[in-house]
């Protein structure tokens, strides 16, 4: 399996047909990824923790409403994804036999919309096992980069490891969609391109000091080190590819990656 790094944007793009990166994941399973996984690892931005958590679910997950002012309708909607409990099982134990233990879990959380929204557009029919993964954006790039490469191993028993956040996260900067690319935000989100793309992952592992304009593209790392989560699970010899590339808001950039190790 490769691993992938989804910028999921805001919660309308499961409705708002104006946000090119919803066509996107709609073609996911036709253009991007043909083959079903038996399960999904989600590491989301909007999961922070202390401690590395899964959520241990047993029945169907529960839809998390993480968001507020936004049409009545998104709030109706569900994605009751069957739970993973074996593959959280088996995350604790390769996160625990790595050194990131002890591993938290939960039983009664569901999935955030940075989970359910670009789900819900991947893979509609909720029917693939989904466990979610908290991050610990305290403890920056490199420690994500280092608990994907324990998670490694789930690759291989068909397990699709996907994280979710953004290219480009400053909410305090959005503006209208008619205006030009900010270009704090394109000299950021080419940098990411660029150092995913050539397999910089020193780089990427210490983006504050090396990208242009990296603290305030993200003034905070939550949206940012799912990839890293991703780029370390793919292997040290995995190379990145650029899925798809928009832009909403002036600032926020779609960059999405897909990471392949060597055959």
């Amino acid at each position: 399996m490769d691993t992938f790094f989804i910028s999921h944007g805001a919660p309308t793009l499961v409705i708002d047909d104006g946000i090119p990166a919803r066509k996107f994941l709609q073609s996911w399973k036709s253009s991007i990824m043909q083959e079903l996984p038996k399960a999904i690892l989600m590491v989301s931005a909007h999961w922070d923790t202390d401690a590395p958590t899964v959520n241990l679910v047993q029945g169907p997950n529960d839809t998390i409403y993480d968001f507020y002012g936004f049409p009545s309708k998104m709030y109706k909607l569900k994605y009751p994804a069957p739970g993973a409990p074996d593959l959280a099982k088996k995350v604790k134990e390769l996160l625990n036999t790595s050194g990131f233990g002890p591993i938290e879990e939960e039983k009664n959380r569901g999935l955030d919309h940075g989970a359910w929204v670009p789900l819900m557009l991947m893979y509609p029919e909720a029917n693939i096992p989904v466990c979610q993964l908290s991050v610990q954006s305290r403890k920056g790039a490199e420690h994500h980069y280092k608990m994907g490469k324990a998670l490694a191993p789930l690759r291989e028993e068909g397990v699709l490891i996907l994280g979710s956040g953004n290219a480009t996260h400053n909410m305090r900067y959005i503006g209208p969609d008619d205006g030009p690319i900010a270009k704090w935000a394109s000299d950021f989100d080419t940098w990411l391109k660029e150092a995913c793309i050539n397999g910089r992952y020193e780089d990427l592992n210490n983006y504050e000091a090396k990208a242009p304009s990296a603290r305030i593209s993200h003034p905070w790392p939550d949206h940012l080190v799912p990839l890293h989560v991703a780029l370390g699970a793919a292997g040290e010899q995995a190379k990145g590819e650029l899925i798809h590339h928009s832009w909403t808001n002036r600032t926020i950039s779609y960059a999405s990656y897909r990471f392949t190790s060597p055959k």
